[in-house]
């Protein structure tokens, strides 16, 4: 049995959960999101906490205890806080810009990528070289942050690329000469 499933998760003030059937749904200030659950997960709302059970030690489903925790603790993180991803461009020339629903980033091709942005989350660009993705689901905000950022990932001679914010890129010595 998973130790982390056990966890209570506490239900934050102005959000509502609400269990129909196999899925759960919770609703905030900042928006609503829906999870579908796999039969054999069990999810029960008491005073004000959440409580994920298993109703059968299968192997399966002990699995899925503490994934599906985790994963309407972060619907209630997303829709009463929301999530931000920071992105640092560090280069000569490398510079970000939205032009409506697009990311343009020009980041040393000889032409610009554009980007299109998923139409729930707000992406803003700071000062031209950090981009900052908000939204409410933490794995759609994670995942468009990864895909910009393989655009142009971290070099590691001199560091010039896109990264997270406080990302660590470890530095190789150059080629020594004779």
């Amino acid at each position: 049995m998973s130790r982390y499933g056990k966890i209570p998760i506490p239900l934050v003030k102005g959000v509502e959960i609400t269990l129909s059937g196999l899925n759960v749904k919770v609703k905030g200030p900042k928006g609503e999101l829906v999870l579908p659950v796999k039969e054999g997960v069990k999810v029960v709302v008491e005073d004000s906490q959440i409580l994920v059970d298993i109703e059968c030690g299968s192997g399966l489903t002990s699995a899925m205890h503490g994934l599906y925790r985790s994963l309407i603790n972060n619907m209630v993180v997303g829709v009463s806080a929301g999530f931000e991803k920071r992105l640092n461009m560090i280069g000569v020339g490398y510079r970000a810009a939205i032009q409506g629903n697009l990311l343009d980033l020009q980041v040393g091709f000889s032409h610009p990528t554009k980007l299109e942005v998923p139409s729930s989350l707000n992406v803003t660009v700071d000062k031209s070289t950090t981009i900052i993705i908000q939204g409410i689901d933490k794995q759609l905000v994670g995942q468009f942050a990864a895909i910009v950022r393989s655009k142009r990932p971290p070099e590691p001679y001199k560091g010039k690329g896109i990264r997270y914010e406080n990302e660590y890129v470890r530095k190789k010595a150059g080629k020594a000469s004779k």
